[in-house]
């Protein structure tokens, strides 16, 4: 067997077991027995690898998730059924909104409220199973789109498992924490995020190989999908200027420009206004459910009624959404990214890619006005590659699952049937808030902290972070460190 660390994924001297290197699953195992020993840790044959066990997990939760959406595939959605069985999916309310199942390309024939790869896909799949339709009228379109969604999103879902084993090949349990989640099990097919998420992790899986260009590509066409992994490219630039690799991390950010223009610019020059459709919406977007501002404004109500001269800041932010609420989102998020490269060039061993693109992408999450219930498969992967803690993480998916029942009772109560006080639905919003902080704050501590990392106690450096991977620091940063280190100042540094 090869020796090289990016074939042995299952060797079992090699591999990472949580029940050993993971406090909380090792507290867990004492009540089976302990940890598992090394001749527990060998596979069994030859084909139940730890990798393959993982990807089976994932086919598992994928199947589940399936057969909780399956009362609401027939789209006959009477007496609320979408909210009292928790199976809402946009993938099949839009199939009709966005007028598909009349045969409606995308952008040319209907403006669509989502950017245009992700419009692309609906149109893909859209538009034969409408042509199927038309030959065959006993069918149920709107039932096949889901269900050929589900596939392509759930083939998508194991990609990326694929993809995280790939970049942990020492610790392949860690994929797990995905494959596992509740979260995907809930919300996998709530909407097409899943395809950002996978076009995401074959762009940080491209970077972490040292192939700039595909990972340009791949993470522009992402962004292009949703606009979430255009802000992993900040992480790469900031961590290339830390390590003076900073060639190719232009490099990958040139390409995910251009590869943004060029996927836009087919509907954005004949079709403006129905392309532009998602800025416009995100621009007016009000206040939405389960955010900071919301969680504000609830909290300003017990103290003020939200009529003129007697508003709390949020109630009176909830009505002027564009430009104040607006602009004020983007300068805290613009400041969370200031801390974040602070970050970046003074902890003391340079932070890996996945931290630091895990805390951007939740601060933008903490400080936006919208946070839809299956935004957390944005953060999934990302906090597996970050801080691949079995405790914390099971807390984060607690406080997710809460928020998932609360939301469809909130859904209840919209739609004129009050089944959970809005109190507590605010309860469970800032639960989850509160949870996606604290994984925050633990990044940065083992940031700050690198012996803490779990991630850096099985491997040298970075295994994702490709060229950065264990390069030194820049002189320009040695020389700045020196400076600061010198007990009597600059002046007594050579140069």
């Amino acid at each position: 067997m090869s020796t090289h660390p990016a074939t042995d994924i299952d060797e079992s001297q090699r591999v990472e077991h949580p029940s050993r290197s993971d406090g909380f699953v090792h507290g867990l195992a004492q009540a089976i027995g302990g940890p598992l020993g090394e001749h527990a840790a060998r596979p069994a044959g030859r084909f139940w690898t730890a990798a393959r066990i993982v990807l089976a997990l994932t086919c598992l939760t994928l199947a589940l998730h399936w057969v909780q959406k399956s009362p609401c595939q027939n789209g006959a959605w009477a007496n609320n059924v979408q909210y009292t069985r928790f199976c809402y999916t946009d993938v099949l309310a839009l199939y009709y909104a966005e007028n598909l199942n009349q045969g409606a390309v995308p952008y040319r024939d209907h403006p669509v409220e989502y950017p245009v790869v992700t419009g692309y896909f609906m149109g893909a799949l859209g538009l034969p199973v409408h042509s199927l339709g038309q030959s065959h009228p006993d069918i149920n379109q709107g039932q096949w789109f889901y269900n050929l969604n589900a596939l392509v999103l759930g083939a998508l879902a194991v990609a990326t498992v694929a993809m995280i084993l790939a970049l942990r090949r020492r610790r392949p349990w860690d994929a797990a924490l995905f494959a596992l989640s509740p979260a995907l099990l809930l919300t996998a097919t709530v909407n097409w995020d899943l395809l950002a998420v996978g076009l995401a992790a074959f762009g940080l899986y491209a970077w972490a190989r040292r192939r700039p260009v595909p990972a340009g590509i791949l993470l522009g066409l992402a962004a292009a999908a949703k606009l979430w992994p255009l802000f992993i490219l900040g992480p790469i630039l900031l961590l290339a200027l830390r390590a003076a690799r900073v060639r190719a991390a232009l490099t990958t950010v040139g390409v995910a420009a251009v590869t943004i223009v060029a996927v836009n610019l087919p509907v954005a020059l004949p079709y403006w206004d129905n392309w532009k459709r998602f800025f416009d919406l995100n621009t007016t977007r009000p206040i939405d459910w389960g955010t900071f501002w919301y969680i504000g404004r609830y909290f300003d109500g017990r103290f003020n009624t939200g009529a003129p001269g007697d508003q709390g800041p949020f109630q009176w932010l909830n009505g002027h959404v564009d430009p104040t609420l607006n602009n004020l989102t983007y300068a805290l998020f613009a400041l969370a990214c200031v801390g974040i490269a602070a970050l970046a060039f003074l902890a003391p061993r340079r932070p890996r890619l996945g931290q630091l693109a895990f805390l951007v992408v939740a601060a933008f999450l903490i400080f936006s006005k919208v946070w839809s219930q299956q935004f957390v498969l944005w953060l999934l992967p990302l906090a597996v590659l970050a801080r691949p803690r079995w405790g914390a993480f099971l807390a984060w998916q607690f406080a997710e699952v809460c928020y998932f029942l609360a939301f469809y009772g909130e859904l209840l109560g919209a739609s004129g049937k009050q089944v959970i006080p809005e109190g507590v639905f605010v309860l469970a919003a800032l639960l989850r808030l509160v949870t996606v902080a604290v994984l925050c704050g633990l990044v940065i501590r083992d940031v700050l902290r690198p012996e803490r990392d779990a991630v850096r106690a099985t491997y040298a450096d970075d295994p994702d972070g490709g060229v950065l991977d264990e390069a030194p620091d820049a002189s320009w940063l040695r020389r700045w460190r020196a400076r600061s280190d010198s007990p009597t100042g600059p002046a007594v540094v050579t140069p």
